[in-house]
């Protein structure tokens, strides 16, 4: 067993597994545990620690939640066989462990040894064992409150001084070109540091790259003038005097008598201006801000297959012609392509060609022509586009030397390491909006025909997810053919099955372009591209692509951050307005979920069962955390299986919310499960949504619990066909078809007496007498309602017991029998001391007011009242508080004796 907090705060199990540990909250208090092992740390010092605002007033209540489920978690996973044990200690909790499985305990036991090494050798093995137990910021995951912030800034500061270490004891070997490699990207990530700016000036001046040495001690001296408003310090200024009394500035190969000098040319490489541009003024202008920056300015154009990179590249090149009156370069790296990427040598070639530079003064080596390349655009003001680049180290050789030059990078890659080390502009390119994708498709077949059928026009538009090369496809094969029209190509495009066919001309299309970035994925990152086309929605998280893969959520999350990378899948950040909803969501584009669903076949077959199991349970958490107290609608099937780890929700606002958010994907899969003969799971993944039903009851469930009831019949569940018609008669019922609600809840008591669920029997009686009362067959109800509360007597379900009390209760609030009322509310509050059970107890607590109020007992009710608004505010239930205010409400003005707040059954 290992804990990890320098990267992502982790525990992983002995086979490399990591546990999934949960919301940030407990991974804040298990890196709070973490910083301090085998002392006690006090509760008020970890509510300080996982909330960066003022706590709530159940911070207690929520620590110790948290601190119970990671006992569980380490209990289940054996931690007693590695001796971590996780106590508590009067006021405080303590995590007792070997030191030796915390990783920055053996980061600073190795740095520690690396210090007393005589040997720079041994020194430098340390120090990179050391640092590469480095996976990220140090505890990433967690929240981002004072002592979390000053625990990860410590460790940085430790991190960024054993990197000054193992480039200092490189440089006692003589490997100054490792120590400057080493320093340079931290350089770049901590530009104001100036004690790491200084060590990699004397690296590079010592590796024999004085320019570079001089130029890094220019740009930081701007940075800091610019930043801070200071000189450099005397570090930096040691430094450059160093290398200026020390150091011999490089030059450009001096010719000899019989060379004549190169010529001064102006190359221009640019491809012809791509026709019909059009639209794109957004990007064109970051574009421009991007090339904009000063000393030698590289802007980064990244998109995915298809979205106009090399177009928007090469259009602007010609339009900002004057910026660079030196020329401009221009190569296709191929780094995306069906011929080889390609060869830097190659390319620098062209180049020093392009420059002037004649054939026999070209050097053989790459380092000798990268070094003739950056001498001779030192001076320079030139433009240099490098188009379709598969990775940094591509593109790094090629990047010219001057100041005034400016690099124009596109690559399907987000290509960070050019972010990082080179500070490259990021250019995000997404898809058309839906004026520019009418634009297009009219600067091709022209206006008229376009303007003929306007709507056919934004349709095609939308077939094509507003990409550019699409666009351009559907355009070709209507200007090929003058006597179709674009609605009937729209029709031809809507079918699913054939449209990645349709959008192909020749050998241009767009399953082309998407198999291209395909095959350059790690074979990892290809599992999951094939593995999501199985999934029966348009947005996914890391739980979902994890049971879809068959791995674990990290390691799902690593593929799918390599797929956002190459824009095969969109990171669309929380959905909704509620950040919990779906942390880290991912959106897949209709084209590309075309494409992969195509390359679904070659996915593991037990995905899709996966997929819907991983529902299966993800909903049962959320309905226990929506409606806390409730028994589950069902078990899991025979076969289920139990995802690798299950998401958690903080509260019924974030269950609700997901259930919100996941709607149609469910839908989805049902359709999927029924298709593929799944009718057990079907029925299932409709029930679980009842939460939700419920909530927003007339937004048009009937047609999904009728196929959930078809499904409960084929597989004969007595008891799911029972569950299904009670809601779907209370669907029924709200949405005005009365006939058919009463229909369907009198077949329900009977089904689940038939099935032996006492419970589900229960449930069934009580919705039964709800919408009997408004028919005012109040008798029949009252009948109804009191079997219903036999029943789960006879069940031990303190829940639904609980359930039958609350009706009772309003039931004789209705009736004016307020002395039943109160009785019935008292009995209900005695039943449910727990905090799971806090909306019922809310409900209860306010039937009671209200009963007390109707014997006229009006102080104790308003005292009652108030309770239950005030319980109800602390643990977030709006529908409870806003009841109970409705009551208070009616003690203030008894106008309307009948005005009586409804509980939602």
């Amino acid at each position: 067993m290992e804990f990890r907090v320098l990267g992502t705060v982790a525990v992983a199990s002995e086979d490399g597994a990591f546990l999934a540990l949960g919301p940030a909250k407990r991974r804040s208090l298990l890196a709070m545990l973490l910083l301090q092992p085998n002392i006690a740390v006090p509760v008020e010092r970890l509510i300080e620690a996982l909330w960066d605002e003022e706590p709530p007033l159940h911070s207690r209540t929520v620590l110790q939640g948290h601190v119970s489920r990671l006992r569980a978690l380490l209990a289940e996973h054996g931690a007693e066989a590695y001796g971590v044990e996780l106590a508590t200690q009067g006021p405080a909790y303590v995590l007792r462990l070997p030191e030796t499985l915390i990783d920055a305990h053996r980061f600073e036991e190795l740095v520690t040894l690396a210090r007393g090494q005589r040997r720079p050798g041994d020194a430098v093995l340390m120090l990179r064992e050391a640092l590469a137990l480095w996976q990220g910021p140090a505890l990433t995951g967690t929240v981002t409150s004072p002592p979390l912030q000053a625990a990860s800034h410590t460790l940085e500061e430790l991190r960024l001084a054993s990197v000054e270490a193992l480039a200092e004891a490189y440089g006692e070997l003589g490997e100054h070109g490792r120590a400057a490699a080493v320093l340079r990207t931290e350089a770049v990530a901590h530009p104001l540091r100036e004690p790491i700016s200084a060590a990699l000036m004397l690296a590079l001046s010592r590796s024999g790259r004085q320019s570079d040495a001089l130029e890094w001690f220019h740009r930081t001296r701007r940075l800091l003038a610019d930043e801070l408003g200071v000189d450099p310090g005397p570090a930096l200024c040691e430094a450059y005097a160093e290398i200026l009394r020390t150091g011999t500035p490089v030059t450009p190969p001096t010719p000899t008598d019989d060379e004549p000098e190169p010529a001064v040319a102006v190359p221009e490489l640019l491809p012809r201006r791509p026709r019909g541009f059009t639209g794109r003024n957004t990007e064109l202008t970051a574009l421009g801000l991007a090339a904009a920056g000063e000393y030698g300015a590289i802007a980064l154009v990244t998109g995915g297959a298809g979205v106009g990179k090399t177009a928007l590249a090469v259009h602007w090149a010609h339009e900002r012609q004057g910026d660079f009156p030196d020329g401009r370069l221009f190569a296709d790296l191929c780094g995306y392509s069906d011929t080889p990427a390609r060869q830097v040598t190659v390319v620098l070639r062209e180049f020093l060609l392009a420059l002037g530079v004649p054939v026999q003064r070209i050097p053989e080596t790459e380092a000798g022509m990268g070094a003739l390349y950056r001498s001779l655009t030192a001076d320079r003001r030139m433009l240099v586009v490098l188009d379709n680049a598969r990775d940094s180290e591509q593109v790094r050789p090629l990047l010219p030397g001057g100041d005034h030059c400016v690099t124009l990078v596109t690559s399907r890659d987000r290509l960070g390491g050019l972010v990082a080390s080179d500070a490259a502009r990021p250019v995000r390119l997404d898809e058309l909006p839906a004026a520019d994708c009418t634009a297009l498709l009219a600067a091709v077949l022209g206006e008229d025909r376009v303007a003929a059928e306007p709507e056919a026009a934004a349709h095609l538009a939308a077939l094509c997810d507003g990409l550019p090369l699409a666009l351009r496809v559907t355009a070709a094969r209507l200007a090929a053919r003058p006597q179709w029209t674009l609605a009937a190509l729209a029709c031809e495009l809507a079918d699913e099955q054939r449209r990645l066919g349709l959008l192909r001309v020749e050998d241009t299309g767009v399953a082309a372009a998407l198999r291209l970035t395909v095959q350059q994925l790690p074979e990892q990152a290809r599992r999951m591209f094939r593995a999501l086309g199985l999934h029966t929605g348009s947005e996914l998280d890391r739980y979902t692509a994890a049971a879809l893969a068959g791995c674990t959520p990290d390691q799902a999350a690593a593929a799918l951050d390599r797929l956002a990378a190459a824009h095969l899948v969109v990171e669309s950040g929380p959905h909704g307005p509620d950040p919990r909803t779906r942390p880290d969501s991912y959106t897949l584009h209709d084209l590309v979920r075309l494409y992969a669903r195509a390359l679904a076949p070659e996915a593991d077959p037990d995905g899709l069962a996966r997929l819907l199991d991983h529902y299966l349970h993800t909903g049962l958490v959320a309905t226990a955390t929506a409606e806390p107290g409730s028994q589950p609608c069902f078990t899991p099937p025979p076969g289920a299986r139990r995802p690798a780890a299950v998401r958690e929700f903080e509260d019924r606002q974030a269950a609700l919310a997901w259930y919100e958010a996941e709607r149609a994907t469910l839908r989805g899969a049902v359709a999927a499960a029924v298709a593929a003969g799944m009718h057990d799971r079907a029925w299932r993944l409709v029930l679980l949504q009842w939460p939700l039903i419920l909530w927003r009851v007339r937004d048009g469930w009937v047609p999904l619990l009728e196929q959930a009831l078809e499904s409960a019949e084929w597989e004969q569940e007595l008891d799911a066909q029972s569950r299904t018609r009670a809601l779907l008669g209370w669907v029924l019922h709200e949405e005005g078809r009365y006939d058919e609600a009463l229909a369907q809840l009198e077949k329900a008591p009977d089904l689940a007496r038939q099935a032996g669920d006492v419970t589900s029997e229960a449930i069934a009686r009580m919705n039964l007498a709800l919408i009997l009362t408004q028919y005012g067959e109040a008798d029949r109800a009252g009948d109804l309602l009191g079997h219903a509360l036999t029943l789960a007597g006879r069940a031990r379900d303190r829940s639904t017991e609980m359930l039958a009390h609350q009706h009772l209760a309003r039931h004789f609030l209705t009736a004016r029998a307020y002395d039943l009322a109160m009785e019935h509310a008292q009995r209900g509050l005695e039943l449910g001391p727990s905090p799971e059970a806090i909306p019922r107890r809310v409900l209860l607590r306010t039937s009671y007011g209200e009963a007390l109020a109707g014997l006229g007992r009006t102080e104790e009710a308003r005292r009652e009242l108030t309770v239950a608004a005030r319980e109800a505010d602390d643990h977030g239930y709006e529908e409870g508080a806003a009841a109970a205010r409705a009551g208070l409400a009616n003690l203030a003005d008894p106008a309307d004796p009948e005005a009586v707040p409804r509980a939602q059954p």
